[in-house]
C-alpha cells in the first residue's frame, strides 16, 4: 500500500457535510456556524491514532465500504480532503468531534497509524 496523499484544501462538499453531521449535535443554527469556522480555519496536522483517541471512536475495519474506497484511493494515488474537527466540550461529552472525515482517518490509520492529516480544526464553545 502506498502512503495516503492529500489536498491542501476540503472538498467544498465537505463543509455541507460537516454541517448536517453537527446539527445532529446542536441547534442547526450553531452547527452553521461552526461549518463556516471550518472554512475559514488553516490546516493543521495531527496523526491518526491521536485524533481516534481523542474523538473516542472505534478504527472502523478495513472491509468498510467508506474506509474501502479511501484504500482505493490511496492506492491509486488520488489525493483524500483533509479532515474537519471542532475541539471542545459544547458538543456533548466528546474532546473532539471529527465533523467529516471519519472514513478518511481510519483508511489513514490502516495505512500508517503515525502519518500526519491535514485537519482543520475549531474550538467551540457555547
Amino acid at each position: 500500500m502506498r502512503a495516503e496523499h492529500w489536498k491542501q484544501e476540503p472538498d467544498e462538499h465537505d463543509f455541507p457535510a460537516a454541517q448536517t453531521y453537527l446539527s445532529l449535535l446542536c441547534d442547526n443554527a450553531v452547527a452553521t456556524q461552526i461549518a463556516l469556522a471550518l472554512q475559514e480555519a488553516k490546516n493543521e496536522s495531527y496523526q491518526a491514532k491521536d485524533l481516534l483517541r481523542a474523538s473516542q471512536l472505534e478504527l472502523l475495519d478495513k472491509r468498510n465500504k467508506h474506509v474501502a474506497g479511501d484504500l482505493a484511493k490511496i492506492e491509486k494515488g488520488r489525493l483524500l480532503s483533509p479532515v474537519l474537527l471542532v475541539r471542545g466540550v459544547a458538543l456533548g461529552d466528546r474532546a473532539l468531534v471529527i465533523a467529516d472525515g471519519y472514513h478518511r482517518v481510519c483508511a489513514s490509520y490502516w495505512v500508517d497509524e503515525n502519518a500526519k492529516i491535514p485537519c482543520r480544526i475549531v474550538t467551540w464553545s457555547l
